[in-house]
C-alpha cells in the first residue's frame, strides 16, 4: 500500500518538476501531494473496508471513492483559476492538478504501467 502511495508521488513530481522548470504555479510538491492523496484515498476505499460482516456479503464499490476525488480535485482547480478581462490564466494549472489526482487515483489502483504511460502522454 505505502509502494502504491510512493509511486502517486513520483508521477506526480514528474509532473511538478516539468511545470517547475517552466517557473509555473502548482510545482513538484503541490502536485505530488494531489497524487498522493488521491492514491491514499484509493487505497483506503480498496483495502480499508471488509466484504464481509458477521457472514454476510455486503456491497461495496471503490470507484465511488475515485468519482469523488475527481469531483474534489475539480474544485481545487476551480480555485486556480482566474479571469482577466477576455482571458482566463490558470486553466493549465488546474488541468494539471487534476491530471496529478488521476494518476494518483491510478497508482492507488496498482496501476503502474498505466499511470507511467499516461504521464508519459501528456508530454
Amino acid at each position: 500500500m505505502l509502494a502504491r502511495i510512493a509511486f502517486a508521488a513520483l508521477v506526480g513530481g514528474i509532473i511538478g518538476f516539468e511545470r517547475r522548470r517552466a517557473v509555473r504555479p502548482a510545482g513538484i510538491r503541490t502536485l505530488a501531494l494531489v497524487a498522493m492523496g488521491a492514491a491514499a484515498f484509493t487505497v483506503v476505499s480498496i483495502f480499508g473496508f471488509k466484504d464481509d460482516t458477521n457472514g454476510v456479503q455486503q456491497l461495496r464499490d471503490p470507484a465511488r471513492i475515485a468519482a469523488q476525488v475527481a469531483t474534489g480535485v475539480g474544485f481545487i482547480g476551480a480555485g486556480t483559476m482566474i479571469r482577466f478581462g477576455g482571458v482566463v490564466r490558470g486553466l493549465t494549472t488546474a488541468a494539471g492538478i487534476w491530471m496529478s489526482a488521476a494518476l494518483g487515483v491510478a497508482a492507488g489502483a496498482g496501476m503502474y504501467i498505466f499511470a507511467i504511460a499516461v504521464q508519459q502522454s501528456q508530454r
